[in-house]
């Protein structure tokens, strides 16, 4: 009897063992349960949650919620151009009829405001005859150009329906290279579509694409369709309009673009008050600086933006500016390159007077400079231009 007595005690010993052991290490394992499907299959389900609705821990369902109301998919079309000879029989014979197709493209939008206004991307309406917008809840509207701004690749579109919904712009100089980003858009064509990354990088310039660039690089999947689309935070508000990504196939390559939602409200702003964005010139032809500039300029310096040129009796002549000065920052704005400094003037109201940090020979002074406004640019420059 004593015998069988510890035999149980023993089996029930190493029992709580196992379960202690099971508990601390593997808990999700007791929270199973085993059903049966008609009594023929054993299943493992896991256990109701106590809270349904509640998101998962680690979720973004609740920003991607709030955003993607106010994001549409746009909808373009371009009437065909007929060949100019496509009603000569000859070229008809030899060539055959031209199927003459509309063009079409397709692309995203933001609603920013109940008044109807959309932020989207140039090159998404650019040309376009006829826009389609389609929201999220499957409404429908003929979107109207309010107006364009080519050199920050943004345009600003307006539809006529009521209860919009509409995103909050968030603040997007706050952002940090690390912190979770979401973009939404219609890629493809083939639905929204919420992908999540972080922030890859900031300021990113110099690539080519805009006048203007200070871009928010992500790795959030962007694709064909995407752009014009928002980039949001983990609260759900903008800040950025995606617009380009770096890709050797056509798809995503984890390396996507958007503009900054502090340059997109001053475009916004600038088209629906004025017609027009408003930017700031001085007249200057700048390079960036180089130890054979300095060595020519005979300027000690060690980082800005060396001056080339000056345009007589322009904004930087009348101000003191003078060829062979390194300009270093524009108010709070550091001037590193050519693109940092047309970014920054280009961010000044024309008329109103601005402090410039400058370095001249190996005296570093500063001077008050009164910006005229910028003209407009026949066609797209690079980084290498007059400002």
């Amino acid at each position: 009897m004593k015998r069988t007595w510890l035999l149980f005690a023993q089996a029930v010993t190493v029992l709580l063992a196992a379960y202690f052991v099971v508990a601390t290490l593997k808990p999700e394992w007791l929270n199973k349960r085993a059903t049966s499907l008609g009594g023929v299959v054993s299943i493992i389900e896991a256990p109701a949650g106590n809270n349904p609705g509640v998101p998962a821990a680690g979720s973004l369902s609740v920003p991607a919620k709030k955003a993607s109301p106010a994001v549409v998919s746009i909808n373009t079309s371009k009437a065909a151009q007929r060949h100019p000879r496509s009603n000569d029989p000859w070229f008809r014979f030899f060539f055959g009829d031209q199927d003459d197709q509309p063009q079409v493209g397709l692309g995203s939008g933001v609603i920013v405001s109940p008044d109807g206004y959309i932020l989207t991307n140039n090159h998404v309406v650019e040309g376009a005859d006829e826009i389609e917008v389609t929201l999220n809840d499957s409404r429908h509207a003929r979107g109207k150009v309010i107006g364009t701004d080519p050199d920050t690749d943004l345009a600003v579109l307006k539809i006529e329906l009521d209860k919009l919904p509409v995103i909050v712009l968030g603040d997007s100089d706050a952002l940090q290279v690390g912190d979770q980003v979401l973009a939404i858009g219609n890629p493809f064509g083939v639905g929204q579509t919420v992908t999540s990354g972080i922030v890859s990088a900031l300021g990113r310039n110099q690539l080519g694409i805009n006048n203007f660039e200070n871009f928010i690089q992500t790795d959030a999947a962007i694709n064909p369709g995407n752009s014009g689309g928002a980039l949001i935070d983990v609260n759900g508000n903008l800040q950025g309009i995606n617009t380009a990504i770096y890709s050797r196939s056509g798809g995503s390559m984890g390396i996507g673009f958007a503009i900054p939602v502090s340059m997109a409200k001053i475009v916004l702003e600038g088209i629906v008050k004025e017609g027009q964005v408003r930017r700031g010139w001085i007249g200057v032809e700048p390079s960036d600086l180089s130890p054979e500039l300095a060595e020519t300029f005979g300027v000690k310096a060690d980082s800005g933006v060396i001056i080339t040129g000056v345009l007589q009796n322009g904004p930087a002549a009348k101000a003191g500016i003078r060829p062979g000065d390194v300009i270093t920052s524009v108010g709070e704005k550091k001037t590193d390159n050519v693109q940092a400094l047309l970014t920054a003037v280009a961010g000044l109201k024309p008329g109103s007077t601005s402090r410039f940090a400058l370095q001249r020979g190996s005296d570093k002074m500063e001077l008050d400079v009164t910006p005229g406004l910028r003209p407009k640019s026949p066609v797209r420059q690079v980084p290498n231009q007059q400002e």
